[in-house]
């Protein structure tokens, strides 16, 4: 049948792309990101990715260098301001992004395998058991904070097996799934399903492919959003991190506030700081799969070097570490994809997922 968005839609509810449909390919935590051949980029999604990279790196930094802890508890005699300000603007900010962004990519490359393969899903399947190893080792070895292990195991679950329902049965199981996990106490990895789905339903029903054609949309949003979000942050403002509800309104006020960020981020895409905003988070966006993974190595090595326990580092030493990190990140990922179409880590992934070695150098 044809809607009209211009997109025929397939069996099972999913939109097939036309024309103008504009899907990306490249790999990261967060999803693909850059596009197939002969398909313009979605710059939005790089720039999304990397933004939400950067605040995950801020929120992480103590909990990293803390000796692995998922969640760095307050401190006693630890400064007050990190605490507050953290809470409030980082601390489970960012991760509702890059989960919304996996939804996304998601369903864009099973697009992309619907074309190319005759077993699409198998394809999606040997991507998620190779992000599981990957997560796994990085658990184990690093971090038991670390999210890939947890995408991995609910897209088997959950994602994978939504492909077979009709778009608006996944656009209704991901707000059941989100507000459960809200209900229940700030579940997690209930959090992690709903937006997963919640990505997938934006693409098969075309918001995706027409996020960058409007102002007022993301403006509109963005300030009922901001509207919603401050009683909620007063709120938790007010409330100790021991509280009853201090969970359900971290993660309401986080669900809010990262939707901001991003309506935000895509007014000042229309604007002429467009130019300034790829420039700054795409390259670290299109890399997130090896930035991600090889920010736990830098932030376990600058452990050694900064004097105190990190629970008690003040606001201004973990906002250095991350400039740093990110600096060098930023500079690496940059120089690389001037020669490369993909980060390293994203085209072994891709290599696994494909099950044929893509080419790595730029032919230009």
């Amino acid at each position: 049948m044809l809607k009209a968005d211009g997109l025929t839609e397939r069996p099972g509810g999913r939109p097939a792309p036309d024309s103008r449909d504009r899907r990306p390919d490249d790999d990261g935590p967060g999803g693909p990101a850059a596009t197939s051949p002969g398909r313009p980029r979605i710059a939005a999604l790089d720039v999304v990715r990397g933004f939400a990279l950067c605040g995950i790196l801020l929120a992480n930094i103590q909990p990293i260098a803390n000796a692995g802890d998922i969640i760095l508890a307050p401190s006693a005699t630890g400064p007050q301001d990190v605490n507050a300000w953290v809470g409030l603007l980082v601390e489970q900010r960012f991760f509702p992004i890059f989960s919304l962004l996996f939804g996304i990519g998601f369903s864009l490359l099973l697009d992309s395998a619907a074309n190319r393969a005759a077993r699409p899903r198998l394809i999606l399947l040997r991507r998620l058991l190779v992000l599981l190893g990957v997560g796994l080792v990085h658990f184990l070895l690093l971090w038991q904070g670390d999210i890939l292990s947890t995408y991995a195991v609910v897209g088997l679950l959950v994602l994978l097996p939504s492909t077979w329902l009709p778009r608006w049965a996944v656009a209704g199981l991901a707000a059941a799934l989100v507000a459960a996990s809200l209900i229940v106490g700030a579940d997690r990895t209930l959090l992690v399903a709903g937006l997963f789905l919640l990505g997938s339903a934006l693409v098969r029903y075309g918001v995706i492919a027409r996020m960058e054609q409007s102002t007022w949309v993301p403006a509109v949003l963005g300030l009922a959003l901001a509207a919603g979000a401050a009683p909620v942050l007063w709120l938790q403002a007010g409330v100790r991190s021991g509280d009853a509800h201090f969970g359900r309104l971290m993660a309401g006020a986080g669900l809010l506030l990262a939707g901001v960020y991003v309506c935000a981020l895509l007014v000042l895409l229309r604007t002429p700081f467009r130019r300034a905003l790829q420039a700054v988070f795409a390259p670290l966006g299109r890399m997130a799969l090896t930035n991600y993974l090889t920010a736990t190595l830098l932030v376990l090595a600058v452990a050694h070097v900064v004097n105190g326990p990190p629970d008690g580092w003040p606001l201004t030493t973990v906002f250095l570490i991350a400039a740093v990190i990110l600096t060098a990140q930023w500079v690496f990922s940059t120089l690389w994809l001037r020669r490369y179409r993909f980060g390293p880590l994203e085209w072994l992934w891709r290599w696994a997922t494909w099950a044929h070695r893509p080419p790595l150098r730029r032919t230009h």
